[in-house]
């Protein structure tokens, strides 16, 4: 497998308050085992915590990839020769594209703590999808590895 000239990675884990909301959630739990004792509210805590920060972490755990002539982005995996044209969004256009913009047959790769985002092209004929919206906090360096990665491939 021949890689991508510049190969891109770029992790979207979720935000630092989304931690201590998952700590606010053990001491939730904690408090309402109070009634039974010590044990059961040092377990509710450590419990409680301890998954929403699984919940937390499984949900900013996506990962958007252009290597080896693909752009993988979560489960989805494209050919680089079949995207087009890249689009950086600002925070406005960006929520423009996610609410009465957006194209029902798209595919949205969005998570709402990222504001900006890059809206790509699908030129492949057979593909019903008409473009991707991928959430990125660098869609330029994102925009910029898929074009490289298109132009190796040709």
């Amino acid at each position: 497998m021949q890689l991508s000239a510049t190969p891109y990675e770029e992790r979207l884990t979720a935000p630092r308050s989304w931690w201590l909301i998952s700590f606010l959630v053990g001491v939730s739990l904690a408090l309402i085992l109070l009634p039974f004792g010590t044990l059961p509210l040092l377990g509710g805590l450590v419990g409680g915590t301890a998954a929403a920060a699984v919940v937390a972490s499984s949900y900013g755990s996506l990962r958007i990839r252009v290597v080896g002539g693909h752009l993988i982005a979560g489960e989805a995996k494209i050919p680089v020769t079949a995207l087009g044209d890249s689009e950086v969004l600002d925070p406005e256009e960006a929520r423009a594209w996610r609410t009465y913009k957006a194209d029902t047959r798209a595919f949205l790769l969005l998570r709402a703590y990222i504001p900006r985002a890059l809206r790509v092209e699908v030129t492949d004929p057979a593909d019903p999808t008409p473009y991707l919206y991928l959430s990125s906090r660098e869609p330029e360096k994102l925009a910029a590895a898929i074009e490289a990665a298109r132009e190796a491939a040709v």
